[in-house]
């Protein structure tokens, strides 16, 4: 019987448990907003770029042009990134 729905959630009805622990983790997420800041201060160098590098995407919007520019993170600063 392949293809035919005989029970459970009707179609576009949300998943609870998803709901439940996306709010949960927006929660813990929100709390430890604050705590960013003096934690960036205790790591290293290499370590803070690392974080910068992995949440700019947050911040400002991916380019999607073919003329963007490239660079090399490891070449300017000296670090191997990532």
């Amino acid at each position: 019987m392949r293809g035919i729905k005989t029970g459970g959630r009707v179609a576009g009805t949300p998943n609870k448990i998803t709901n439940e622990l996306r709010e949960v983790l927006k929660e813990v997420a929100m709390n430890e907003l604050d705590n960013i800041p003096a934690l960036l201060k205790e790591v290293t160098p290499e370590c803070r770029l690392q974080v910068l590098v992995k949440i700019l995407y947050l911040i400002v919007p991916k380019v999607n042009d073919d003329t963007q520019a490239y660079f090399d993170l490891k070449q300017i600063t000296g670090m191997n990134i990532m």
